[in-house]
């Protein structure tokens, strides 16, 4: 099963829009940036812009920018403006004619809850400003 990328992907681009301050900074750059084609980060941009996170500015010398600023932007809200489900998936089909297949997705459903409630309430006390700071110390560790 692979991994879900979206999450961290916009991150990364909110983090360069908030070290670009009101700079445009344009899909290709990005994308250069992340390592990917700029299609694949502009549907992660428009998930982000649907919820006020970003907005763009058309033309030559258009871009995107951040419409908030990082402090006001949780990690969480970030998680729920590209996430497409739950953050952990059942498994299709079990044998309902086994005692444990019979049971084990309402079984799982409990556990799997509790997980996610954990989650999203750890990325709900971070914001993309504590992302920011974090990368800017780290690059400055690593450059030393």
């Amino acid at each position: 099963m692979r991994a879900n990328t979206q999450f961290a992907i916009a991150i990364h681009i909110l983090t360069l829009l908030a070290l670009a301050d009101d700079t445009l900074v344009t899909s290709a750059v990005m994308a250069s940036s992340v390592n990917t084609n700029p299609a694949f980060l502009r549907r992660i941009l428009g998930d982000l812009s649907r919820v006020g996170m970003v907005e763009s500015q058309p033309g030559v010398s258009g871009g995107w920018r951040l419409r908030r600023p990082p402090e006001e932007i949780s990690l969480r809200a970030i998680f729920r403006a590209v996430d497409e489900g739950h953050l952990l998936a059942m498994h299709h089909d079990p044998n309902p004619n086994c005692p444990v297949g019979a049971v084990i997705q309402s079984t799982l459903e409990t556990y799997f809850g509790e997980a996610e409630t954990a989650f999203e309430r750890t990325l709900a006390g971070r914001t993309l400003a504590q992302v920011v700071e974090t990368a800017q110390t780290t690059s400055a560790r690593e450059a030393s």
